[in-house]
Formats: structure tokens, C-alpha cells, sequence
């Protein structure tokens, strides 16, 4: 127990300080192959490309013990591509909604007919239209545009960011927020167990206190001695603590593990699953709103390709393929240290597109929820640190238990053995007991009758004898 604390002298306190796990992260895009039609109406078509492979690197910073057994710390993470994993280029072109423009237009959906007049007219002059043309570098990791400018001049504050626009610009060497969590060493039963986050007991992005609520570990660890039943943890991406569920048991690598699945009620709307209606405005059940902390951008978090979704969802958008297998979640953890074995985290990021009167880019576009990408962030120990994790988590102990019935089985015999001995000994003892009584009739010794022989004198009996 003491080494699956967060304490400098625990074993398992470099690890969880510098994770030694290869973590990779594996980006899908969704292009549009039929953009021209898409402004006239029709359903989309996708066509997957990908994957894009990135090795992703964490460490802790900041790291401060305070006197309520908890420490805080800042996680950053490092992504470097990976070519030879991947199946394409960063520099390679795909066809994608123009995030900036399509999610303003929505965004001023109901403001005054004139503002999104100036917004057309001022697109037009920037010549942006609905879908755009960029590198899987640009999307990812940013591209200056203009329109961002342009945006807040018309309708100030509306993106309140400069520089450069891409969905991934903030996570790259960037941290996920200040983390405090228990270390365990008053109560084991709550390592790992998130006090608060940049501060917060609970966030305030959603309508209901139980949503809100910042519930479980920030992911990484859990409490041991897990019981198979489900795991929260909160996540700073989806703005929101999860719960896994118990699926099965079973081994990675001969390391006993639970597997735990994200259920079905997971990103279920309000009227599906009521303790979800927090989470609203709702649309079909399998996607969340995730807009009130994503700047009010019409931006949905999914599985991947709609997995458990409602069909809808997965019919509205031709070249979607939901499969258990390729775009569920799991998390395997050797449920006596907490640790995860193995994981694999998959989320997909969608964008609510749609004509906007007014806004003449946006056509005759109908209302979609669109897939831009999905990604997944996968791990597993391997190596020197699964080795020694086997050898103290798995070998040791059966050793310990063979040699346990080993030394049992030896010391069955060993008691047999005594037991005969003893009984021969007291059988031995009561064949010699008919003697003593004979000794007793020995004439009494008096004054007269030496007690002790002389050794060569003899009576008249023992003579005769």
C-alpha cells in the first residue's frame, strides 16, 4: 500500500511523476467529398483519412505537497509525429467545414438581421466560403486567418482569441489545468482522488449541480483494491467528470486486470437519460454539447463514427461505420494497485452546420452535426516497467502462495511423524508399568539393613541365585 501512494519515497512515485507508459495519439479526419452539394442540400460524404500519428509525451510540473495530504500539479503533454506510423502527411490537403465561418454563423443565428448582412459582405470581401482546402498541419495546428479579425471587429468579443485558429493549438505543450489530488498517505482509499482543478471544487459549464460536479481522479491512477463495479475520473477536454463501467476481467500479459467500457448513457440526451439533462441543449442521444466551454462555438463531442449514437445521427452523414471494436473506449486496471495496464481513450469532435439567412455563404446547407476528426490516445506498459511490475505484482506473489501450500504439505507429514512417535512412546512406557509394583515388596530398609550393597558382597538369595 505504501508504494501506491503519491509520496517522493514510493515506489511508484517516478512513475506516476514522469509516465513511463508510450502514450500515442492517432487522428482521423473526416473529408467532405462533396462540398458543392452539400451547400445545395444534400447529405454529406465522408471518406475517413488517416491515421495521423503523434508520440505523446507527459510530465508533471509544479508539483507541491501540502499539510491535507494533497499535492498540486501542472501535466503537460508533448506530441511529435510520427511518420512511419502513419498513413499519410501532415502536408497532405482535406476538405473540411470552415470551422471559423460556419460555427460564427450559427453562433449569430439570432442577431439582428443587418449584423449578419455586414458578416456576409465581409466574407465575401475576405472571399471565405463554407468549405475550405487546408494541410492536416493547418487544422491541427493552426493557420493565421484573417476572419478572425474581421469577426470581432463586426461583433467584438464573439472569438475572443488572436493569432492563429486550429483545433489543436492549446494541446500541444500546453498543460491541462492545475490538479489537486489526495496522496493517500492518511487514507489510502483516497489517492488519486481530485480535491479540486485550477481551484474549483466544481466547474460551471453546465445547468445542474451534478453535472458540475469535478468527481474521481484526474485520470491517470485509481484507489486500490477496485471493486468491479465503475471508475469516474474528469476530464478537461470533455469539461466533465465520466464514469466507466465494469465490463470483465482478465489479463494483459499475465497482469490481472477489470476493463472498464463507457456506457451507453454516457453523451445520452436529457429525455434518454434525465441525470444527463444538465448537459443540455440537447439534441439526439450519442452527442454532447460541449459549446458552453468551447467559446459558444455549436461544437459536439461523440464516439467515434457515432458509436451508440441514435441512427439519425449516423444516417444524416453518408461513409460512417460505428464498430464496437474500431470506436469503443476502454480503460484495463490491475484492480489491486489501481494502475491502468492498458487504454485506449477515443473521442470525436463534431460541428453543428446549418443555413443562416442572411449569411449567404452558408447556402441551402441543412441542419447536420458534422464529424471534423476523431482521435484516440492509446498506452500501455510494456518493457522493463511491465516487467517489474509482473515480478512484484504477479510472481512474487504466486511464489509466495505455492510455497505457502508447500510448506503445508510439508509439515503434514512432519506432524504424522510425532504423532507415531508419541504413541510409541507411551506404549512403550505402559508395557514397562506391571514392574514397578514388585520393586514396592522389597523388605524395609531399617537401621540394621544397608541401604546400598557392598559391590562384592552378596546375600544368601543372590547366591543361590
Amino acid at each position: 500500500l505504501q508504494n501506491v501512494r503519491i509520496d517522493p519515497n514510493s515506489i511508484s512515485f517516478s512513475m506516476w511523476k514522469d509516465i513511463p507508459v508510450p502514450f500515442y495519439m492517432s487522428v482521423h479526419f473526416f473529408e467532405v467529398l462533396n462540398p458543392k452539394e452539400v451547400l445545395q442540400g444534400a447529405k454529406p460524404v465522408v471518406n475517413q483519412r488517416g491515421p495521423y500519428v503523434y508520440r505523446e509525451f507527459r510530465y508533471k510540473t509544479n508539483i507541491t505537497f501540502h499539510d491535507n495530504d494533497t499535492v498540486s500539479f501542472l501535466e503537460y503533454r508533448q506530441l511529435f509525429f510520427q511518420p512511419h506510423l502513419s498513413n499519410g502527411t501532415e502536408e497532405e490537403y482535406i476538405v473540411v467545414p470552415n470551422i471559423l465561418m460556419m460555427g460564427a454563423a450559427v453562433m449569430m443565428e439570432n442577431l439582428p438581421n443587418f449584423v449578419k448582412i455586414l458578416l456576409s459582405g465581409a466574407l465575401a470581401g475576405l472571399k471565405q466560403e463554407a468549405f475550405m482546402n487546408r494541410t492536416v498541419g493547418e487544422i491541427m495546428w493552426g493557420y493565421e486567418d484573417p476572419l478572425i479579425d474581421a469577426i470581432n471587429m463586426i461583433v467584438p468579443g464573439l472569438i475572443p482569441f488572436k493569432g492563429k485558429f486550429g483545433l489543436f493549438v492549446q494541446l500541444n505543450n500546453s498543460d491541462s489545468g492545475l490538479f489537486t489530488v489526495n496522496t493517500g498517505v492518511k487514507d489510502i482509499s483516497r489517492v488519486h482522488m481530485v480535491d479540486s482543478w485550477n481551484g474549483l471544487k466544481k466547474v460551471n459549464y453546465w445547468r445542474s449541480n451534478q453535472c458540475n460536479m469535478i468527481n474521481g481522479t484526474s485520470g491517470e491512477m485509481w484507489p486500490p483494491f477496485m471493486a468491479p463495479t465503475s471508475l469516474e475520473f474528469y476530464s478537461p477536454d470533455a469539461c466533465r467528470s465520466m464514469t466507466l463501467v465494469y465490463e470483465r476481467s482478465g489479463k494483459f500479459k499475465g497482469v490481472p486486470t477489470y476493463r472498464f467500457v463507457a456506457p451507453k448513457t454516457l453523451f445520452a440526451n436529457g429525455t434518454d437519460y434525465p441525470p444527463n439533462e444538465g448537459f443540455c441543449p440537447c439534441m439526439q442521444s450519442g452527442i454532447q454539447n460541449i459549446s458552453t466551454c468551447r467559446l459558444n462555438a455549436p461544437m459536439f463531442i461523440s464516439h467515434p463514427h457515432f458509436y451508440n449514437a441514435d441512427p439519425a445521427l449516423v444516417n444524416a452523414v453518408e461513409g460512417l461505420h460505428p464498430s464496437k471494436d474500431q470506436h469503443s473506449l476502454f480503460l484495463d486496471v490491475h484492480p489491486m494497485t489501481g494502475i491502468p495496464m492498458n487504454c485506449s481513450i477515443k473521442l470525436q469532435l463534431n460541428l453543428y452546420i446549418k443555413r443562416v439567412s442572411g449569411i449567404i455563404q452558408t447556402g441551402k446547407i441543412k441542419p447536420v452535426v458534422l464529424p471534423l476528426l476523431w482521435f484516440a490516445e492509446s498506452g500501455a506498459i510494456e518493457g522493463s516497467v511491465l516487467t517489474q511490475f509482473y515480478n512484484n505484482l504477479v510472481l512474487i506473489p504466486t511464489l509466495l502462495d505455492y510455497l505457502q501450500y508447500i510448506f503445508l504439505g510439508l509439515s503434514v507429514p512432519l506432524i504424522i511423524s510425532a504423532a507415531v512417535l508419541m504413541a510409541r512412546g507411551q506404549r512403550a512406557s505402559t508395557e514397562k508399568s506391571p514392574c514397578r509394583p514388585a520393586a514396592q515388596h522389597q523388605p524395609p530398609s531399617s537401621e540394621t539393613t544397608p541401604l546400598l550393597h557392598d559391590a562384592g558382597t552378596l546375600s544368601q538369595g543372590d547366591a543361590e541365585a
